[in-house]
């Protein structure tokens, strides 16, 4: 979902949604890199999150690299940081901040020697 979307129907306020470097399995051809994205909770919510490939990251094939497991993360009001599972609806606190970390795309074949031209 677009950023102005979810700020307009959504009382949350996007600090950010990036690329999540270094995510993508190695590979000759890297996998994918996932995103960030945090949000701030603008009022007291109840947070439903549904979101896979926590605990393990999508497997290379052909000699790739395995990618990053994606994680869930809030961080209360007071600065308390509590990592979420991959399927979790609680109740959050206005001024809360959750991070989503999704995960990184395995790579496909093996790396090449460095000295080898691509």
């Amino acid at each position: 979902t677009d950023p102005e979307i979810m700020e307009r129907q959504l009382p949350v306020r996007v600090n950010r949604f990036a690329i999540r470097l270094g995510s993508g399995g190695h590979g000759r051809h890297r996998g994918g890199d996932g995103v960030v994205r945090e949000l701030r909770f603008l009022e007291p919510v109840e947070l439903a999150i549904i979101s896979n490939r926590r605990a393990r990251g999508a497997r290379g094939i052909a000699g790739g690299g395995d990618g990053a497991p994606g994680h869930n993360l809030l961080r209360d009001p007071d600065g308390n940081e509590h990592s979420l599972p991959a399927r979790v609806t609680c109740r959050v606190a206005a001024g809360s901040v959750l991070r989503i970390e999704t995960p990184g795309g395995g790579g496909w074949g093996a790396p090449r020697d460095p000295g080898t031209p691509t």
